[in-house]
C-alpha cells in the first residue's frame, strides 16, 4: 500500500513531524498514532523505516518547492 503526505490528516502528519524530531509520542493524537500503527508508519513509539521515508520526502518536497 503506497500512501503520500496528501493522504494523511493534519493530526497524522503532526505526530509524524512529533516522533521524527524524537519528542514524546504523549504529544501526538491517539485517534492519528492508531492510523499511522494500520497504516504500518509507527511501532511502538518510533517510526518505521517508510514512516522515515515519507517524513523526508514531504520534507525535501517542501524545501524543493
Amino acid at each position: 500500500m503506497d500512501i503520500s503526505w496528501a493522504d494523511l490528516d493534519s493530526d497524522q502528519k503532526r505526530a509524524i513531524a512529533i516522533l521524527g524530531a524524537g519528542l514524546s509520542i504523549e504529544l501526538c493524537d491517539p485517534l492519528a498514532l492508531l492510523t499511522l500503527r494500520r497504516l504500518g508508519l509507527i511501532i511502538g513509539s518510533h517510526l518505521t523505516v517508510v514512516g522515515h521515508n515519507l517524513r523526508r520526502d514531504a520534507v525535501v518536497k517542501s524545501v524543493m518547492g
